[in-house]
């Protein structure tokens, strides 16, 4: 494994650089394509349990003949179409933003209405280390830690936009201090 490790400075994108030049990120259930993609591949399992006669879901000479199948399928179908439908009533929402009012960077996940869901809050001259650790078969892992070393809570991929080091050279530029590790 390759470590890079790299410190940007404001010098970079200029002196001008204000807290505006970190973005507001906001993402919700309903506006997230994982939980339409599940609701589609729930409601096409769905339908073909419910189209598919299981006797006749047999091989022509009988050996192969599992008619079990399609109404777990179906059952599968119906659960996971279910789950999505449902997680997209809640409408649960992650995101993060920099706060005008202290400076903070606030970040939160599974936050329901007006109930706060998971949720953290440090200001950036706390920070100490923007990690993002890049994975062949899944997203990249993105890690936030204070000057104590401690890595914090909630904090992770979800609640930034793509792509992560784009934010994270925000991040450094406006606050120099902060280190940007990106593990190959």
């Amino acid at each position: 494994m390759r470590r890079v490790s790299r410190t940007l400075t404001s010098a970079c994108y200029g002196t001008a650089m204000t807290d505006a030049a970190i973005p507001s990120y906001r993402r919700s259930a309903r506006t997230d394509f994982r939980m339409w993609l599940l609701l589609v591949f729930g409601a096409i399992f769905f339908w073909a349990g419910s189209v598919i006669d299981p006797e006749k879901n047999c091989s022509d000479d009988g050996r192969e003949c599992a008619p079990w199948l399609v109404p777990l399928a179906q059952a599968f179908g119906a659960l996971v179409g279910l789950g999505a439908a449902l997680n997209m009533l809640a409408n649960p929402n992650r995101g993060s933003f920099v706060d005008p009012a202290t400076g903070d960077l606030v970040w939160w996940q599974r936050r329901i209405g007006k109930a706060g869901g998971d949720e953290g809050r440090i200001h950036p001259s706390r920070i100490a280390t923007i990690r993002i650790t890049r994975q062949d078969e899944s997203e990249d892992m993105v890690s936030l830690y204070d000057l104590e070393g401690e890595r914090l809570f909630f904090f992770d991929a979800e609640v930034i936009a793509w792509p992560y080091e784009r934010w994270a050279e925000r991040m450094a530029a406006r606050w120099p201090h902060i280190a940007v590790e990106v593990v190959e």
